[in-house]
């Protein structure tokens, strides 16, 4: 029944407006922090490592938490339409299985984005820094965990589209994680807050790794926030009604 939800949930990305979002987000972010690097080269002096600081700046902190509440306010937008919920919660499927196949779905796309960010990276480092070495490979380790930790914004952005018939709404309060997460990460507070996790795996506006010392830390939080917010869709589902719209 989950494949079926998940097969369900990939033909609405067929031909989806998202995409244009997929690509336009990740270039213009890309650009602004090359621009950036080129505009201060006398401070930002560790190549690859600066590029990837100005990279990641904005990427993080706006853009990756904006598409990721897109993604999802994009998939809930069918159920909000008219008496969906009551025929979804009349099917013979557990409502929780079309939560997760949806949760599947954006980390996939989430996958996606990101690689074709360490693309335009490479490129960028590439073609307008001069680089003529390779990127630094911890990069990709950092992508990587920049994945796990945005688990927990996937789930969360998910949830509030679930509950929220607003497709504005919901993208809003992600791009407000974002900053909320950068604050509270400059405090130290980054276990703390789901949208911090995402910064700190992808080692934002940073040259050395800030996770050397936590990695047991941030792998406790980044699956407890995702069984927490998890925990609670159970509940909103087996609890809640959310058929009555």
């Amino acid at each position: 029944m989950l494949l079926r939800c998940i097969r369900a949930e990939n033909r609405k990305l067929h031909a989806s407006p998202i995409w244009f979002m997929f690509f336009i987000l990740p270039i213009i972010s890309a650009g602004y922090g090359t621009f950036n690097y080129l505009q201060n080269l006398e401070i930002l002096r560790d190549g690859w490592y600066s590029l990837w600081t100005q990279h990641t700046l904005f990427y993080s902190l706006f853009f990756f938490p904006c598409m990721v509440a897109v993604y999802a306010a994009y998939l809930w937008r069918l159920e909000h339409i008219g008496h969906n919920w009551n025929l979804i919660m009349a099917e013979p499927v557990p409502p929780f299985y079309l939560f997760l196949a949806k949760l599947l779905v954006v980390t996939k796309l989430v996958l996606l984005t990101q690689a074709f960010v360490f693309v335009l990276y490479w490129f960028c480092g590439r073609v307008f820094a001069g680089f003529t070495a390779p990127p630094p490979a911890i990069t990709i380790f950092y992508l990587v965990r920049s994945v796990l930790g945005g688990l927990a914004v996937v789930a969360a952005q998910l949830l509030f589209s679930m509950v929220i018939r607003s497709f504005a709404l919901p993208v809003f309060l992600g791009l407000a994680g974002g900053v909320s997460g950068m604050l509270l990460a400059s405090r130290g507070y980054w276990y703390v807050w789901p949208y911090c996790l995402m910064q700190r795996g992808m080692n934002a506006n940073q040259s050395s790794d800030m996770l050397a010392d936590s990695y047991l830390g941030f792998a406790l939080a980044c699956v407890g926030w995702l069984a927490l917010i998890l925990l609670a869709v159970q509940l909103l589902l087996s609890h809640q009604d959310v058929k009555v719209r």
